[in-house]
């Protein structure tokens, strides 16, 4: 399939002329490209941020340049000026329009490898992450982390209350470590106080907020992920202690 470029031109203009300002755009412009903007007449098109868009996608599409180059040039600037919450829209349009999928998530599926995550953030983040849908990624795996927890202590308690009520090394049903020594119990709240931050500040979020508007770049979903795959770790060495 031949990409059009001018209907990914038109399409990720319309997308984005109100969400991006015409300095933003010729800023992101001028640091991935080697060559100036040209104007490309075209009527219907009414905005001059989206019109800025159309000329810029356009001018790229006529540059003599190897046609992986080209591409990978495209990708990065329809994703460099979309706002966090537009990735998935703006993949779909490069997709429909004749981008390869194997193109746009290659780089993502190299940097989500790299990480060597948990397996349960593996199963439950994966395809999420390579799609560039950072939200649901990070929800998905805060969502699996509490499930875990949840049936492994035999509670109904959710969330933040959860994590208080079962991790403390006091009364606690989940033992990390045998909660003997100072550095034994200052191990066991940190796991609590950890795993009750990510429910307050990742899970709730992410279960309440349109993603449009709680966006979670990719590389703060990287640190997230990486953050919940050691409180997975930690939990796989625990067991269940009813006092």
């Amino acid at each position: 399939m031949k990409i059009n470029f001018k209907v990914i031109a038109i399409e990720v203009g319309d997308l984005l002329k109100w969400d991006t300002s015409i300095n933003e755009i010729n800023r992101i412009a001028g640091a991935l490209f080697k060559f100036r903007c040209e104007p490309f007449q075209n009527d219907s098109i009414t905005s001059s941020r989206a019109k800025t868009i159309y000329d810029w996608i356009l001018t790229l599409a006529k540059q003599e340049m190897n046609s992986d180059e080209r591409n990978i040039l495209l990708i990065n600037f329809c994703r460099k000026v979309a706002p966090e919450g537009y990735r998935p829209r703006i993949e779909k349009i490069l997709s429909d329009n004749g981008l390869p999928l194997s193109i746009i998530n290659k780089e993502n599926h190299e940097l989500f490898f790299s990480r060597n995550f948990h397996e349960a953030v593996v199963q439950n983040s994966r395809r999420l992450f390579i799609q560039g849908n950072y939200f649901h990624a990070v929800f998905e795996a805060a969502k699996i982390y509490n499930k875990v927890v949840k049936e492994k202590s035999k509670t109904n308690k959710n969330g933040q209350d959860l994590m208080l009520d079962v991790w403390g090394w006091e009364k606690g049903v989940l033992k990390r470590t045998p909660c003997q020594t100072e550095t034994d119990k200052n191990v066991q709240d940190g796991i609590k106080f950890l795993s009750a931050g990510l429910m307050r500040a990742i899970r709730n979020p992410t279960s309440h907020e349109p993603a449009i508007d709680w966006p979670i770049s990719r590389q703060d979903c990287l640190d997230i992920l990486s953050f919940i795959s050691f409180l997975f770790r930690q939990f796989d060495e625990s067991v269940y202690f009813k006092q």
